[in-house]
């Protein structure tokens, strides 16, 4: 058993009056970002690229997962709350994100850079930053386990996690945040290598949708030892993270299986 007694803050500081306390997850969310911007820095570079278009699509995939993901908690967990206080919504820092609404917020934010950015294959953008996203997705399941949230359900197997800041009579539960984040970082390098090596050969789209099967199957089988994030789910045969999980596996499947014209190697005519 592994008693879990961690502070959610890297440290705590009184400076003129204010509290500075950064916290683990925090730092997961920015650690993750900046390696998936090291990332697709490398590949956009090659393909003729600017830093600067670089830099734009690092903005938009920052504020497309950040507000995809608190309208997926609002709307997909909470709806009858925050419809009812939406002044509510914009404040994330009071807690609430969810990953699927994260992942639909990249894919947006990739459709905005190429419709007022740079006109490309969007399918190309999607293939080279699935990966990363993925990644990304992994270093914030580390974040929640520092927080001591997202809880897995109670067990006796010798790898529980008692988590001593989260209830107040703590008992041995999965470490439900650790299966997905080794799992998302499994398959992000899965994902990683296929792409170096056959990113001229793939059909576009194929990448994304590896991503998409692999992260979203993952995160299905994982539900099963996380307890449910809310009420409502108590009364349905799978919660709703499985449900979202199910819809966007099967468009990766698609993405993956669908019949394509023949197309250019290149992602685009600079």
């Amino acid at each position: 058993m592994v008693d879990w007694n961690i502070a959610p803050e890297i440290f705590s500081l009184k400076i003129a009056g204010f509290n500075l306390a950064p916290r683990w997850y925090g730092l997961s969310f920015v650690l993750g970002f900046f390696l998936g911007e090291r990332y697709v820095s490398i590949y956009m570079v090659k393909a003729g690229f600017t830093k600067k278009d670089v830099s734009s699509l690092f903005t938009h995939v920052l504020l497309g997962t950040i507000i995809g993901a608190r309208l997926g908690h609002c709307l997909f967990y909470e709806p009858a709350y925050y419809l009812s206080n939406p002044l509510k919504i914009p404040l994330v820092w009071e807690g609430g994100l969810a990953s699927h609404g994260g992942f639909i917020g990249v894919m947006i934010a990739a459709w905005l850079f190429n419709r007022n950015v740079k006109k490309i294959n969007y399918m190309w953008l999607l293939d080279l930053v699935a990966a990363p996203a993925l990644l990304t997705g992994s270093f914030i399941r580390i974040g929640n386990l520092m927080n001591s949230e997202i809880l897995g359900k109670p067990t006796d197997l010798p790898w529980a996690f008692i988590f001593h800041k989260a209830e107040a009579f703590p008992i041995p539960r999965h470490p439900s945040q650790l299966y997905e984040a080794i799992g998302y970082f499994t398959i992000s390098m899965i994902g990683a290598y296929l792409y170096k090596r056959f990113h001229q050969d793939w059909a576009k789209g194929r990448f994304v949708g590896f991503i998409l099967v692999g992260g979203m199957s993952w995160r299905f089988l994982t539900e099963f030892f996380k307890e449910n994030q809310v009420s409502f789910e108590n009364a349905m045969p799978i919660n709703m993270g499985q449900l979202l999980s199910l819809f966007m596996a099967g468009l990766g499947l698609y993405l993956m299986l669908r019949k394509k014209k023949k197309e250019a190697n290149k992602a685009a005519s600079h």
